[in-house]
């Protein structure tokens, strides 16, 4: 088979094993650590849109994954009888003394206008945040700091906030129903699995629409030279604004889908550590590719599974030291480095690299040498 058909198989061939052939091989704790991993890789390429491919390092997408969460939590609240005080509200309302349900929380009734709210929310913020932004032409490191500037302005709103969305305790999810079933139970949990591997390649496919084509080139030349852009004509602006209303989308789609396969959305979610961890799961997997931050994600979190379930104070300098290896001998990540040669490459990054088709001109340079080398014994 053609090696590059083989790659462009591979990603949906791994797609049906998801689907179909993990969820009877694996438990069902198991199974769902892989559910919120695959809805944690959605959030990765938004970040890769955004900072692989535009060159904007935001350290604030943790607003826009938690408004997400918040907006589902809210609707799983409101339909669940068994959730409901004697006042027809949540009952955590009622350790506040609350007796009327707050206005913003209304609209959650509806299970279409919540399914809309869950992205459109995040991207109406993520819109008006990046226009304000963008049009003063602040870039570089001072976009990601007043990004994480926001990101704890939203943190301590939300965590003061007891009376209206209990504050530092959060909304749980796990004890509500969806459709009949317990959100929390084995069923619903893998109906939502299931729905996280659907929509991961629906992400996909529509970061590599944007990523292509004119707009893509658009995108790439705001990240290498964006005054040389603005002297042909072009206001980067616009593509700029829209590119973070993307991203804050799907954040907003990954965050609810993150919600309800941990049981529980909080202010925990908009911390500046979880923030900097979605940046280290695209670094990682390799920026401006969209296939490396989905392994980055994934592979990121299975092993902070692995090493906290046997090390559990130990993950931090993992973590710490997966990034400087990276770093130091993977600069375009794992995915950037299985196609630059894999474990050929890295052996050069120690001048040890082996005679190999990789290196045609080391291989022609040894066969001179070694050639010249008879020559002079006779």
């Amino acid at each position: 088979m053609n090696r590059n058909l083989l790659r462009r198989l591979l990603p949906w061939l791994l797609l049906v094993i998801a689907f179909f052939i993990l969820p009877l091989v694996l438990d069902n704790f198991r199974l769902n650590l892989f559910g919120r991993y695959f809805s944690l890789a959605i959030t990765a390429l938004a970040i890769d849109l955004i900072w692989g491919y535009t060159g904007l390092l935001s350290l604030g997408q943790g607003i826009f994954f938690s408004l997400g969460g918040y907006a589902v939590a809210m609707y799983l609240m409101l339909n669940t009888k068994s959730e409901a005080g004697g006042n027809g509200i949540p009952k955590f309302f009622e350790n506040y003394g609350v007796e009327q349900l707050p206005f913003f929380w209304q609209p959650f009734w509806s299970p279409v206008v919540t399914l809309i709210a869950l992205w459109l929310i995040p991207a109406l913020i993520a819109g008006v945040v990046g226009y304000l932004i963008f049009r003063n032409r602040i870039k570089g490191v001072y976009f990601s700091i007043i990004t994480q500037a926001a990101l704890m302005v939203f943190y301590h709103f939300f965590n003061g906030q007891q009376k209206l969305i209990n504050g530092t305790n959060g909304l749980k999810t796990s004890t509500t129903e969806l459709f009949g079933l317990l959100v929390g139970s084995p069923d619903a949990q893998l109906w939502f699995y299931r729905t996280t591997v659907i929509l991961l390649p629906i992400a996909y496919l529509v970061c590599r629409y944007f990523t292509s084509g004119r707009f893509g080139d658009a995108l790439i030349a705001i990240r290498d030279d964006e005054q040389r852009l603005r002297f042909t004509g072009y206001n980067p602006v616009p593509f700029k604004t829209i590119v973070f209303i993307v991203a804050g989308a799907l954040c907003g789609l990954s965050g609810a889908l993150y919600t309800v396969q941990t049981g529980i959305v909080s202010p925990q979610f908009m911390t500046i550590s979880m923030s900097i961890e979605m940046v280290i799961w695209v670094a990682v997997g390799g920026r401006g590719t969209l296939i490396g931050p989905i392994i980055g994600a994934v592979l990121v979190n299975y092993l902070r599974s692995l090493v906290s379930e046997a090390f559990p104070e130990m993950w931090l300098f993992v973590q710490g030291a997966l990034f400087i290896f990276v770093v130091t001998l993977m600069p375009d990540g794992i995915y950037g480095w299985f196609k630059s040669g894999g474990i050929a490459s890295l052996l050069a990054s120690f001048g040890k690299a082996p005679v190999s088709p990789t290196y045609p001109a080391l291989a022609q340079d040894q066969a001179v040498q070694s050639e010249a080398k008879s020559m002079a014994k006779h």
